[in-house]
């Protein structure tokens, strides 16, 4: 399969044709951080209620930089307090940008992969962060929480600690400039790396070629889907984020700023796939 060396994407959800991608699409991919919730923080009821409807229609698929802990807080968690029921079984989970995948197993969430780094390429990570980080002037000295999380499949960077207030980290990087430059820096070290700007704050190293465009197409593979007919709703789709990669994979691409965006975009495609419209 031949990769296009770029892709263009809307700069905003409403510029996308989702009714058309409607037609085809198979699974409903989602970022988590910024994209289905604000950084670190629980999905609202709402978003619940729109993921679960959205699992009675099409398969659907989480792809974020956070690990299954975070998946937990952040969505399992409020999906099982929903008073609408959510079909686990067309709910596929992919912490860690898709370095490990998770399926509902009838009684619990079962690791079906994981691609761990070695102990060697998580020192030379965290170490590399490290360095650059304080020679870009961007290791704060008093961060909430650690900045450095080895996920065992990825490192991450978390520029104010990862127990940032969510107003803090939203206003840290608007322009994603400081991350972009540490992901840099740090990929110059770790040639055999991928090295990825994340979140608000955070720059991921894993494995290199195990990214989000992995991810979709494990996930595709798995499902006996095509790629595109995928569709993946993500915040970082600019061409240094990491949801971009899912776009240059063949993804039918949706960019959204914040989780209002995303609730409008969810509300289109349930309106698409629901029986009543047709």
């Amino acid at each position: 399969m031949t990769v296009p060396a770029a892709v263009t994407i809307p700069r905003s959800w409403e510029q996308a044709d989702i009714d058309a991608m409607c037609t085809t699409v198979r699974v409903v991919a989602f970022d988590l951080d910024s994209t289905l919730a604000r950084s670190k923080m629980r999905m609202t009821e709402g978003m619940g209620r729109r993921l679960a409807a959205l699992t009675h229609l099409t398969t659907v698929a989480i792809v974020s930089g956070g690990r299954f802990a975070q998946f937990k807080e952040q969505v399992l968690d409020v999906l099982d307090g929903l008073d609408i029921a959510t079909d686990r079984s067309r709910l596929h989970l992919m912490p860690t940008s898709g370095t490990r995948y998770f399926r509902w197993g009838g009684d619990n969430w079962e690791c079906v992969y994981a691609h761990d780094l070695s102990a060697r390429d998580r020192a030379a990570a965290v170490a590399s962060l490290e360095r650059h980080a304080k020679e870009l002037g961007i290791w704060e000295e008093h961060p909430w929480g650690h900045r450095v999380e080895d996920r065992g499949s990825q490192i991450t960077f978390s520029a104010l600690g990862q127990q940032a207030p969510v107003e803090q980290k939203e206003a840290w990087d608007p322009s994603n400039r400081k991350k972009n430059a540490l992901a840099a820096a740090v990929a110059a070290d770790l040639p055999h790396l991928q090295v990825r700007s994340g979140g608000s704050t955070s720059v991921d190293i894993s494995e290199r070629g195990i990214d989000k465009a992995y991810a979709v197409r494990e996930l595709a593979s798995i499902l006996q889907v095509e790629v595109n007919e995928i569709i993946f709703i993500g915040d970082r789709m600019d061409p240094d984020g990491n949801d971009y990669p899912a776009a240059l994979a063949g993804t039918m691409p949706i960019r959204v700023a914040n989780p209002d965006d995303t609730i409008a975009v969810a509300d289109r495609i349930i309106a698409q796939l629901s029986p009543t419209v047709h």
